[in-house]
């Protein structure tokens, strides 16, 4: 998934089963799909309602003290430029202001002349196969399987494997009943043992015979036409390497965190990657769903397979490292905001931090390895796009100590302007992703933008700092929630 968002929120301080017939039905796809009715556990919707006016009761207070504590914030400014650290301090993030403006208002650009590739046509499609790996998934993994089984793809060029990777739970009994009720429509495999996700992928990548292979998370649920949609920029542009899908949340009913999650969900790929697929250059594609041409693959599978880290080998990170090695190639690496995968996402805050702690020990681990090719003449084409998006990520990682002592200065020193200074940054830098959420889908779910702004501002911030701290650790963090 997508790890840059994390430091960059840093930076501007700024299961259920099967999927339901609402999340089906919504905008997200526009055409109405049956499917089977389950019981989901909401949450009331007075306790969603009271969290976003808390929100904007925290905003006000902060625009409403910002404006009567001007003479305080006039002083404590004089002060932080009379000091020995303070002068230079302020030209740097002057200086990374000006950047991050002029980088969003290009980005802001690339975004409005994106356009996904159009579906080719079923003759023109290329054989595909797809590996799904999963571990203690139980009956979800089912549900990915039929979905997948049900996309509207000529079935003699799909290939479906769903590979076992050593779960303790019931997946496997749930693999065997998607194969009974399939038949040769899928292949299933098992490992002998649970030895990680990258093992899983190798294994399929080695059994896979498709010009494209798709990967797929054992948690999510696609679209009829995602799978055609997402490998048709191979079949325009042979320049293509790899394409990222478009993730949204599976969940996003049954909690108040998948709320927050969905409206940066849609941000992090809607925006984000629509800029970087404008620049060739999509930095990561996610796990939930990504397709990859197979010769890019097999020329950096023995690198890919034996990473590691300081010395220890990569178990996390897999689809970040891929898209850098594909990148490095000199292959372009693009988004198709119409292939829409729906996945599950953590609906409690220990699963949450665990898994941003993974995605941004990956983000840091794969920058120090695009930092080595980056400005080389790694590609005949333009270099400009990924030099800057590198440079982007560079920035923000460089300066996450420095902000982070500096806020811990300012919340010893005057707590009170911190804290109206973080609810107006916070009302200030979120608009955006709410208009932009209100835009593409609806209103009232935008306004979740502030409260994630919020949860993440006191929450999360220690994401960022830990996982630069720990970035050689190994684990996945989540397995065993």
């Amino acid at each position: 998934m997508e790890s840059e968002t994390i430091i960059s929120k840093q930076f501007y301080t700024n299961s259920s089963s099967v999927i339901s017939e609402q999340a089906l039905n919504s905008t997200f796809f526009g055409t109405k799909e049956k499917t089977q009715k389950i019981h989901v556990e909401r949450p009331k919707s007075s306790i969603g309602l009271a969290v976003i006016v808390a929100t904007f009761l925290l905003m006000i207070g902060g625009v409403c003290s910002v404006f009567l504590l001007q003479d305080d914030f006039e002083q404590f400014h004089f002060e932080r430029i009379a000091s020995t650290w303070g002068l230079p301090f302020l030209i740097i993030t002057t200086l990374l202001f000006f950047y991050q403006t002029g980088v969003f208002l290009y980005s802001s650009y690339l975004y409005l002349k994106y356009k996904p590739v159009e579906s080719v046509s079923d003759d023109l499609l290329p054989t595909c196969t797809i590996i799904v790996p999963a571990y203690n998934e139980g009956k979800l993994v089912w549900d990915t399987l039929l979905s997948l089984a049900d996309s509207n793809y000529p079935a003699e060029k799909l290939q479906l494997l769903a590979i076992d990777d050593g779960s303790k739970d019931d997946t496997w009994y749930w693999m065997q009943e998607a194969k009974a009720k399939l038949g040769d429509r899928v292949t299933i495999f098992q490992q002998p043992k649970n030895q990680g996700k990258r093992q899983a992928l190798y294994r399929g990548f080695k059994l896979g015979t498709g010009e494209i292979f798709v990967t797929v998370d054992s948690d999510s649920i696609v679209k009829k036409d995602t799978l055609r949609n997402l490998v048709s920029p191979f079949v325009v542009n042979e320049k293509c390497g790899a394409v990222a899908g478009n993730v949204q949340v599976l969940n996003n009913k049954s909690a108040i965190l998948p709320k927050m999650l969905n409206v940066s969900f849609v941000m992090s790929f809607e925006f984000q990657r629509s800029v970087e697929s404008q620049l060739g250059s999509v930095l990561c594609t996610p796990g939930a769903l990504a397709a990859y041409k197979r010769d890019a693959v097999f020329n950096c599978l023995p690198e890919w397979i034996n990473q590691t880290f300081m010395g220890q080998p990569s178990d996390i990170g897999e689809d970040r490292a891929l898209t850098n090695m594909i990148l490095k190639q000199g292959f372009e690496v693009r988004f198709q905001r119409n292939a829409v995968v729906l996945t599950n996402v953590p609906e409690e805050y220990k699963g949450l931090y665990k898994m941003f702690i993974r995605w941004a020990r990956s983000n840091v681990r794969e920058n120090l390895m695009m930092a080595k090719y980056v400005f080389t003449d790694f590609r005949k084409e333009s270099k400009f796009g990924a030099r800057m998006l590198f440079l982007n990520q560079f920035f923000k990682i460089a300066m996450t100590y420095p902000f982070i002592l500096f806020m811990f200065y300012f919340i010893a020193v005057h707590p009170i302007l911190f804290l109206s200074s973080t609810f107006l940054g916070i009302l200030i830098f979120s608009s955006f992703s709410m208009i932009f959420y209100a835009k593409r889908y609806n209103l009232s779910e935008s306004f979740w933008a502030y409260s994630y702004s919020v949860f993440y501002t006191f929450s999360l911030f220690w994401i960022a700092p830990y996982a630069i701290a720990t970035a050689s650790k190994k684990g996945w963090l989540t397995r065993g929630l």
